[in-house]
């Protein structure tokens, strides 16, 4: 499934809220679905900077795409990162690049938000296009 896709799904989704209280009740269950995250991998090395709760965040290549893993120890802030591996993970380092993530403004997350979550999800797309960056750059050095 194309990025877009996921997102027009996830539009779709919560569109079938009509307050964001029932939307951040959806983003708890996101976040309570989000696979279990290696307790040996909650490192400095994987928390992303710039977040107010902890947040941390792995990712894999394998096959030509990234996968990521991430966990947070805020309901709403697992609920938001599980929504991006959702989007982008399994997929190529160049589409994960590419990516424009409307959906983040189309669902209202963004003006819904505390400007530090705010910030910290700035923060994890950023991080999760390093990553895709990374796997980019050694995939191309090969």
């Amino acid at each position: 499934m194309q990025i877009t896709e996921t997102e027009q799904q996830i539009i779709d989704e919560f569109a079938l809220f009509p307050d964001w209280m029932d939307k951040y009740e959806h983003l708890i269950e996101l976040g309570k679905k989000l696979p279990p995250f290696d307790e040996k991998s909650k490192t400095e090395q994987h928390l992303i900077a710039g977040c107010q709760s902890r947040v941390w965040l792995d990712a894999h290549y394998e096959n030509d795409k990234v996968f990521f893993t991430a966990d947070s120890d805020a309901i709403i802030t697992k609920g938001i990162v599980s929504l991006l591996v959702q989007v982008l993970s399994g997929h190529e380092p160049q589409d994960i690049l590419d990516a424009k993530l409307e959906f983040i403004d189309k669902i209202g997350l963004k003006e819904n938000l505390s400007p530090t979550r705010s910030n910290g999800l700035l923060a994890m797309v950023k991080q999760m296009k390093l990553y895709a960056l990374a796997y980019k750059t050694t995939k191309a050095s090969k």
